[in-house]
């Protein structure tokens, strides 16, 4: 998919070559508009996001749960997190 874009890309670049300066010009700056108003709406999408997540973390800390915590045990690679009974009781 990436492969058949990068060739549409490519030929639309080769027929600019033939193109007017002016031509060239008009395409390059509505490109760029284009790429400027998905790039606010990636921005607008990402705020979103991050309010969504603010209210999830409010409500799990209403509800009692220890983000900090949760965090830092899930930073430990799993063979430096402590067994949950010692090794003696285990043999």
């Amino acid at each position: 998919m990436a492969e058949k874009k990068a060739d549409k890309k490519s030929k639309e670049m080769g027929e600019m070559k033939g193109a007017s300066k002016d031509e060239q010009i008009g395409f390059h700056k509505g490109s760029l508009s284009t790429l400027a108003k998905e790039r606010q709406e990636l921005a607008r999408i990402l705020q979103i996001v991050e309010q969504l997540m603010q209210l999830h973390i409010g409500a799990l800390k209403e509800l009692g749960v220890d983000l900090e915590k949760e965090a830092k045990d899930a930073m430990q690679p799993e063979g430096t997190k402590k067994p949950e009974k010692p090794i003696e009781d285990m043999l």
